[in-house]
């Protein structure tokens, strides 16, 4: 089994004899749970079906099973999802909360040839930066991140001085980014120039591609990595069917539009069949493929409900797979974008 990198630490909370396993964010000094609480889809938009009540008793949930790390960002819900995130992270110090600045120009990759001044302008990128924190109801955010980057950015406009000006006004602790969707050496530059301390990445059975550059140099430059879409949106949770239906309004319709949901069933009946596990067990298998890493710091994960917060939590114990089981699971990775829509 996975072994726990030497640094990391095991945490456990008064409300819960279960153990949870922190492990370093890169330099920053943060420890982070190694499982994170993903606020995307608790935001009442694009993921459809979110109940605020319920989201607030997932979240208490989590940080009760000793859980101390929530991700969010000012564009999901247009601050809704922060709004959740403070209430509860207010009552309980100490929990570690990162936000990300959408990009000026809303777009979402960013483009080739974009320039970093009409993208992330200091002004805009400060201004941000307090909206946030008056959603969250706190002083100071523990990690700020650009929600689009590229590298071509580095050495260009004035955000870099606003990041300066930010942690020396206190209002952030830590920087860093969220790379591009499937673009994970679309930040190489920055890792390598110090310019963040952690960056967000897809990473995941079917797209493995932060394995040949990028999982290297933030292991080798100690930069946090904060790994998202481990469960690719949802369909390594094996519940996505051919027959399953979204909201209309639901961003999965795209995601999972045209026969991509039928296309989907061959590639998990395969690991099924190459690992010998049941359908029920491709979510946890997902996720310890992913924290099987030693680069990694935290998955963060979607979790709507105390049910599902409770299910992902067990899997923060400190065990991976085993090497055999992750060499099987390299002959999965599926190159596809499925944020195109079908």
């Amino acid at each position: 089994m996975f072994a726990v990198p030497q640094g990391y630490t095991v945490g456990m909370t008064q409300q819960d004899t279960r153990a949870v396993h922190l492990r370093p964010l890169g330099k920053t000094g943060l420890q982070v749970a190694e499982v994170g609480y993903g606020a995307w889809g608790i935001s009442g938009k694009q993921w459809v079906g979110a109940d605020d009540s319920e989201s607030t008793r997932a979240l208490e949930r989590y940080i009760e099973l000793g859980g101390n790390f929530i991700d969010t960002a000012l564009a999901y819900g247009e601050g809704h999802s922060e709004q959740l995130v403070g209430e509860v992270a207010r009552r309980h110090p100490g929990t570690l909360v990162a936000t990300k600045i959408p990009p000026q120009n809303r777009l979402w990759p960013a483009r080739a040839g974009s320039r970093a001044q009409d993208v992330y302008p200091g002004e805009y990128v400060v201004a941000c930066t307090e909206e946030s924190l008056k959603h969250l109801g706190m002083d100071s955010v523990d990690v700020q991140q650009f929600h689009v980057w590229n590298d071509e950015w580095l050495g260009e406009g004035d955000w870099q001085d606003a990041v300066t000006q930010l942690r020396r006004d206190g209002k952030i602790r830590h920087f860093g980014i969220s790379i591009n969707d499937h673009q994970p050496n679309n930040a190489i530059k920055a890792v390598e120039a110090g310019a963040v301390e952690t960056v967000q990445v897809i990473y995941n059975i079917f797209d493995q591609t932060p394995q040949e550059r990028l999982l290297d140099a933030c292991h080798a430059h100690g930069v946090g990595v904060i790994v998202r879409v481990a469960l690719d949106e949802g369909s390594l949770t094996g519940t996505i069917t051919p027959e399953t239906t979204f909201a209309p309004d639901d961003f999965r319709n795209g995601y999972f539009g045209g026969d991509r949901k039928q296309e989907l069933q061959g590639h998990l009946r395969a690991i099924e069949a190459d690992l010998g596990i049941s359908t029920a067990q491709l979510p946890e298998t997902a996720l310890r493929f992913v924290l099987s890493h030693p680069a990694v710091s935290t998955v963060i994960v979607g979790m709507r409900s105390v049910r599902n917060v409770e299910r992902n939590m067990a899997i923060a114990d400190g065990k991976g797979l085993d090497a055999a089981a992750v060499q099987k699971l390299r002959q999965h990775a599926w190159d596809r974008n499925w944020y195109d829509p079908a």
